[in-house]
């Protein structure tokens, strides 16, 4: 069995970052692995985290080792944390790489790490080129990717842009799986109930924080198609703007959408999330880029049927027509797209095909995979 250490985003920090890093850490533990997730003392400064904050004040996941280590503005930390796990010896250091600004912090500790001659390296990938972009992104990516010995892709778009930095350095792809610790689904009625929302509505779901590139003024726009605005339809946001919140507002006057956009701009806790997405026939990520996304697996887990755009590897989890639709990343074709789903009463046929479509998105394949990687490289 293998002595693992993880170092990402971990409890008291919150969002979907920390869940993943939790929900694999569970997995490889109950595999008999040890692991020890390490985390931060300070992850982001104030420029890189716009939300109203970044901690959790739930109690921390069961049966997890999480320790604050990690500072990642202070090099001298860095040195010290890689020296730490150099003495250590384990025998797997495993990484979750999400943004360039992390790449001189994760790489330094890589290379103190590794000085040992025995740890293996290995991280787990959501961007390699960030959705918006900053100076020293490409320096920082490549600083990080070539400290390490091998790593885990979960799209096609992330496998591509890898080879690009590190064409010669092993990898696997392997989908992100189901976000299954949200509880089970209530009924559609238990749901809207508890989030205040009326009956005889059907009910489009956009989730997660909003900024530029996830496409929130081509769901609005898609609203205010005629065709939409006949059927019985209402649009909830869920989730924490990350940028002005301005610009949407107006886009909802400017429509008259006032009565048919319900916005929850809050971070969505753990245990409400359950509640929006059973109330939901249909979640919509109008995305203008992407590699991959936690909220489809969320709908995923909750056989809610989606409308996605055809960029990233968005395409890869959502085959068109058949858990849901996959289109172009404009208002007239995400409009055209509910409307079908809508007129044509799609919801039953795409949850049925969601709930076979999900078998496929298993933490304990994951686990596995990572873990198969780690033999080869050894």
């Amino acid at each position: 069995m293998a002595k693992i250490i993880f170092i990402g985003s971990a409890h008291p920090f919150r969002g979907g970052l920390a869940t993943f890093n939790e929900r694999l850490s569970q997995e490889l533990i109950k595999a008999g692995h040890t692991v020890e997730l390490w985390t931060f003392t300070i992850q982001y400064p104030s420029f890189l985290f716009p939300g109203k904050s970044q901690f959790t004040d739930a109690p921390p996941p069961l049966g997890l080792f999480i320790s604050r280590k990690i500072n990642s503005l202070n090099p001298i930390n860095w040195f010290l944390v890689g020296n730490e796990i150099k003495k250590m010896k384990p025998d797997l250091l495993l990484f979750k790489f999400w943004l360039p600004f992390m790449g001189p912090c994760f790489g330094t500790i890589s290379r103190r790490a590794k000085a040992n001659g025995f740890t293996k390296v290995i991280s787990i990938l959501d961007n390699v080129i960030p959705h918006e972009k900053r100076i020293g992104d490409i320096s920082f990516t490549k600083y990080f990717l070539k400290s390490c010995d091998g790593f885990v892709t979960m799209s096609g778009s992330v496998s591509d842009d890898l080879k690009k930095f590190v064409p010669q350095k092993p990898f696997i792809q392997n989908p992100h799986p189901l976000y299954d610790n949200f509880g089970e689904a209530v009924s559609k009625e238990i749901a809207l109930e508890h989030l205040g929302l009326e009956m005889g509505y059907s009910y489009i779901l956009f989730f997660g924080f909003i900024r530029k590139y996830k496409g929130l003024d081509l769901l609005i726009e898609a609203l205010s198609d005629e065709r939409i605005n006949n059927l019985p339809v209402k649009l909830i946001v869920a989730g924490e703007f990350y940028e002005d919140s301005k610009p949407y507002t107006d886009l909802i006057a400017k429509y008259n959408l006032a009565d048919r956009v319900i916005i929850k701009a809050e971070f969505i806790r753990e245990e409400e999330v359950k509640y929006f997405f059973s109330a939901a026939d249909v979640v919509v990520q109008p995305y203008k880029s992407a590699t991959q996304s936690g909220v489809t697996q969320i709908a995923y887990q909750f056989d809610t049927p989606m409308i996605v755009t055809n960029v990233g590897g968005l395409p890869e989890l959502v085959p068109n027509n058949k858990t849901g639709f996959c289109v172009n990343p404009s208002s007239f074709e995400i409009a055209n797209a509910i409307f079908i789903f809508f007129n044509d009463h799609l919801a039953e046929k795409f949850a049925k095909a969601v709930k076979e479509e999900k078998v496929k998105f298993s933490w304990n394949v994951f686990a596995k995979e990572i873990l198969r990687l780690f033999r080869e490289l050894s």
